[in-house]
Formats: C-alpha cells, structure tokens, sequence
C-alpha cells in the first residue's frame, strides 16, 4: 500500500508523535485501511476518537463500512489522497489543569448535557476537525462533559455530514452536541434532545417514578414526553 501513497504524505506520517494517530496511520500505510475492530484489539475502546486524532492532525480519513467477525457492519478508515496534508494543524492545545479547573468551575461543575458532576472533562463546542482552535476566545469555546456524554458527542460528530463533508461552523452552532440549550437539530437530523441524570439524593425520587410508570405500564421516557406535551 505505501507505494501507493505520495512520498510527502508518507514523510509527514513519519513525523507524527501522537501514538493513536500513529498507530492508524502506520496501520493504512501498511494494509491500507484499518476498522474500530482492529482498534479495539489494539486497546482503543473509542475507535472514533483515534480517527478523529488523525483528522486532527490534518490527514483527510475516508470511512466505509465493511463486516466485522461478527458479521456485524462496523467502520473502517482509509486515507483520501484527494486532497492534501494540512500541515498547519498541529493537533489540539492541551489544557494546564489550572485552566481546565476553571472552565469546569465556570460550568457549574457539571456536564452540559446531563447534569452529571463526575468524571468532567473538557471538550470543543465546535469539533476541533471543523474550526480548529480558531475560536479559542469566541464566546462558550468549550463544553464541559461527563466521560459518557463526550464519547457520545464524539461518535455522533465522526458520523455527520457537516465533519465528513461540508465543515461549516453555523452548522454546528445550531446542534444539539454544541449547543444543548438552544439546537435545532442532532447531528443534522430532525431531533430534539434533552439528558437527564438523577444522582446521589436524586436517586430514590427517580426509583419511585419508575415504579410508577411500570404500575400504569407506561415507560418512563414516554411518560416524561407526555408530561412535557401536556404542559403546552
């Protein structure tokens, strides 16, 4: 496969030092494409993450879906020689942990999406492989997410349209993964979204709602769309 691929290309890829990007780049240089599978193997639970590290760096991925060995349809990735290596794009900034205390801190100490107070990490409103670090002084540059919901935003960003295709920044302001609050839409679909998450005192309240909806066999995220449709 390397034959195939422009000495320039290969260069650049020799110096990558990010170890997830490398490892998917080394991997298509040699087989030509590789799939979450053979991620996963390699210990990277989040395949889409390793390929959005790539994009990062500039490299243009191209996915596909091919079976997996479970017969199961699963992504796989190859590099687009279309276009050139952006070779101004470094890879993100890496927070001090001061600064990520305080946008964590400025957030209320919770996830955006879901309320959740653990595991918080800090993520682009704007996925990096669209903008960049070009509005690191924008108003609200960064999310504040629990580890579940940032993997979520992840995958469902590697997927859109918008990243795979069009790029543009209003697209994303108007989305559910950048802007909760006031979306509309989820990833270029239709959707409205909210998260919900009942902790510590929280808890026995929650349990007692699901109680009842299972008394009047109703599910309780029908339940809550009804609660929400008779308040019009």
């Amino acid at each position: 496969m390397s034959e195939n691929i422009p000495r320039g290309i290969l260069k650049r890829i020799s110096e990558v030092r990010n170890k997830r990007a490398r490892l998917v780049l080394d991997t298509i240089v040699k087989r030509g494409v590789i799939t979450t599978e053979e991620l996963r193997r390699s210990g990277y639970d989040h395949p889409p993450r390793a390929a959005r590290d790539v994009r990062e760096l500039g490299f243009r991925l191209t996915t596909t879906r091919v079976k997996g060995s479970t017969g199961r349809l699963i992504a796989a990735y190859s590099l687009d020689l279309s276009g050139v290596v952006d070779r101004s794009r470094s890879g993100r900034v890496a927070f001090p942990k001061k600064e990520r205390d305080a946008i964590i801190a400025a957030a209320g100490g919770a996830c955006r999406l879901c309320g959740a107070t653990h595991d918080l990490q800090v993520d682009h409103s704007i996925p990096y492989g669209i903008a960049g670090e070009s509005l690191r002084d924008s108003p609200e540059p960064y999310l504040v997410l629990d580890g579940s919901c940032n993997r979520r935003k992840s995958w469902a960003c590697e997927h859109c349209e918008n990243l795979l295709r069009l790029r543009r920044v209003d697209i994303c302001r108007r989305c559910y993964w950048a802007n909760p609050s006031r979306h509309s839409h989820v990833a270029m679909q239709q959707i409205r979204r909210i998260e919900l998450v009942w902790q510590k005192g929280e808890t026995e309240a929650f349990d007692a709602f699901v109680r009842r909806c299972k008394t009047r066999g109703k599910q309780p995220q029908a339940a809550i769309k009804q609660l929400i449709a008779s308040r019009k």
